[in-house]
């Protein structure tokens, strides 16, 4: 069930009238998928699904060869390594069925949706992570036509990989967001982008440059001198307080834990530094948005 919108906070320079509740703000909102909405790494569950040790060890000797671009690393040894020439895919369906997501993922897309009165963010995932593998995790929670990963072309005799079709590695990803961009019909200043890697860095310059909003959710040294923000948390849900604060420009502390207790929630740790370190848990009692302000 979606939540219900909310009416602004004080201080918000957009004023809550007929007019932007009918036509609300439309943004992009494109999330990695690898250790952004889950814990895990595709290519480990792999490995341990296939009982095939080193995976690491391997990607890292293709990272330092430059042998694909960062993040596609995967793909390749499906391709192109004896060792994983064996999967199918219902391997990769399975590898998706094992992966842990961050809490309130479900959530975090109503809101995103619905929740913020003024405003829609169209929420798509873009990931080097074969697709497969995204839908069977993701299943009931995003769309099947707004994942977008790594997809491959199968022998229809014997099940196995023949090839790429297409790879959202590196430059691959900003291929994506801005076919998404010109579908969705934005503007480059009506994007965000979260990621937690190396292999965001393209997407993310990109974002930026054209005065889009990117948002860390990792202390990664190479993206966090690049994001805007940088927000830590186990919780799907942080990811809107940079959104609350810096895109639809809610100012201060108040109006955002409001948001939260007006939905059952509670933000009981809130460290403001460079990062912000979140945690969220039930609220005893839920009230309205207007009650939750001091």
């Amino acid at each position: 069930m979606r939540s219900p919108a909310l009416h602004p906070a004080p201080g918000i320079p957009e004023p809550d009238t007929p007019e932007t509740t009918a036509f609300p703000r439309h943004y992009l909102l494109a999330s990695d998928f690898d250790q952004t909405l889950s814990f895990n790494d595709s290519g480990m569950i792999f490995s341990e699904l296939l009982g095939r040790p080193g995976f690491k060890e391997k990607v890292d000797g293709l990272a330092c060869a430059h042998l694909v671009q960062q993040g596609g690393e995967l793909a390749y040894l499906l391709l192109h390594d004896p060792e994983y020439r064996c999967v199918r895919r219902e391997h990769l369906t399975e590898v998706g069925r094992r992966i842990r997501l961050k809490k309130n993922l479900g959530t975090l897309i109503d809101l995103l949706a619905t929740g913020i009165r003024g405003y829609r963010f169209s929420f798509h995932v873009i990931s080097a992570a074969p697709e497969e593998v995204i839908r069977s995790a993701l299943e009931d929670i995003v769309p099947p036509d707004r994942i977008h990963g790594t997809r491959f072309n199968y022998d229809p005799a014997s099940g196995e990989i023949q090839s790429v079709a297409r790879l959202p590695a590196g430059y691959g990803k900003v291929a994506v967001l801005d076919e998404l961009q010109q579908a969705l019909q934005l503007s480059p200043d009506r994007i965000v982008y979260v990621g937690d890697g190396s292999s965001d860095i393209h997407v993310m310059l990109h974002v930026n440059r054209r005065d889009g909003f990117t948002i860390a959710v990792s202390g990664n040294e190479h993206i966090t001198p690049i994001a805007r923000r940088t927000v830590l948390s186990e919780d799907a849900l942080s990811v809107l307080v940079p959104v609350l604060e810096d895109v639809v420009g809610w100012k201060g502390v108040a109006p955002v834990r409001a948001f939260f207790e007006a939905h059952g929630l509670k933000l009981q740790e809130w460290d403001k530094m460079q990062i912000d370190l979140l945690t969220i848990r039930e609220s005893v009692s839920s009230r309205s948005f207007e009650e939750a302000l001091p």
